[in-house]
């Protein structure tokens, strides 16, 4: 028997990550980081209320209500209708990219089966992690050196070492890896922010970028698993404690800084679904523009389960979408008052 296809979900929050696109676009290079976090979090809050599933927020923008009204951890979204899912939001990953008006952000929603993300019980901010695409699968290992991980990409790839792209985080936290990526021949392409991004243009072809290494948040790292377990590819990742404290709650949960995080731990359910718009614009997805004919945005939408890919280009009519629409795509300083 057929089993009957159910609907894909990505395709309505497509709509809600191009809400908050175009909702901070116009706060490109304005050096207001709190503006345009607002901003993006209350586009994304508003546009949520339409899509047709009972989520919960499992990543959002605090751990609870007292630390932000809304988009906080354990906050019901969507409109109630099942199924039940979890919910990971990242209304701008790349906020100072934004600010200074600088490549690489984006706006990503993402949703599981309900209990698919992974929980981050000792609240381990960084993990370190590598994520490559579906053609260098099986070739990657957190237990070897960078040097062995080049070689094998690079084999897997078919090129020489020198010809590898390297995306890393500059952060001092990954200076010992920036240097052995230099010692070993790769090209480096240091990013300022934006690792999300920078992971799924590992994942995807023709971008230039082969390798994401280094150190970046946890919950971004959750958040590149739901990408690879659409795109395809591998992520290997490591809790990375910062401190004292950090490393302590580990120890009390039995967890260890061996473990490695591969994607079906991070998401272990198979219905996951995905949607990435370009605020600034990348490698791969174009930024939030305008003309004449209205608002341009870009976007990739993707599903598990189905393996569908769909790469949305959109043109919205601000003048139409101001008549029924709460979010205010004009005048941003007065969305945080709705």
């Amino acid at each position: 028997m057929v089993e009957k296809i159910d609907r894909n979900l990505a395709l309505e929050v497509t709509r809600v990550t191009e809400a908050a696109a175009m909702a901070v676009a116009r706060l490109m290079g304005r050096n207001d980081l709190e503006l345009i976090r607002q901003v993006a979090a209350n586009a994304i809050r508003v546009a949520m209320r339409s899509v047709d599933v009972d989520g919960t927020i499992v990543i959002g923008e605090g751990r609870n209500q007292g630390e932000i009204p809304y988009l906080y951890v354990g906050e019901a979204v969507g409109n109630g209708t099942l199924p039940k899912m979890d919910v990971a939001v990242t209304p701008i990953d790349g906020l100072r990219l934004v600010s200074h008006g600088l490549p690489n952000a984006i706006s990503l929603v993402a949703m599981a089966e309900e209990g698919s993300l992974y929980r981050n019980p000792a609240e381990v901010a960084y993990m370190n992690k590598i994520a490559v695409g579906p053609e260098v699968e099986g070739n990657i290992s957190l237990d070897q050196s960078v040097e062995w991980n080049l070689k094998n990409i690079a084999y897997a790839k078919h090129i020489p070492v020198s010809e590898v792209t390297v995306i890393v985080l500059d952060r001092p936290s990954n200076q010992n890896i920036i240097r052995e990526i230099r010692e070993s021949g790769a090209r480096l392409h240091l990013i300022s922010g934006g690792d999300i991004n920078g992971a799924l243009m590992a994942a995807l072809p023709n971008t230039g970028v082969d390798v994401l290494m280094g150190v970046g948040g946890t919950e971004q790292a959750i958040q590149t698993a739901c990408i690879l377990k659409c795109l395809g590819g591998e992520m290997e990742g490591r809790l990375y404690p910062r401190n004292i404290a950090e490393r302590q709650r580990m120890i009390g949960l039995g967890r260890t800084l061996q473990e490695v995080y591969r994607v079906n731990d991070l998401v272990q359910g198979n219905n996951v679904f995905v949607s990435v718009t370009g605020v600034t614009g990348s490698e791969r997805l174009e930024a939030v523009r305008y003309s004449e004919q209205g608002v341009h945005t870009h976007s990739l939408t993707m599903r598990s389960k189905s393996g569908t890919i769909r790469d949305v280009r959109s043109r919205h009519s601000l003048e139409k979408l101001m008549r029924y629409s709460e979010i205010e795509f004009l005048k941003p300083e007065e969305a945080l008052t709705t």
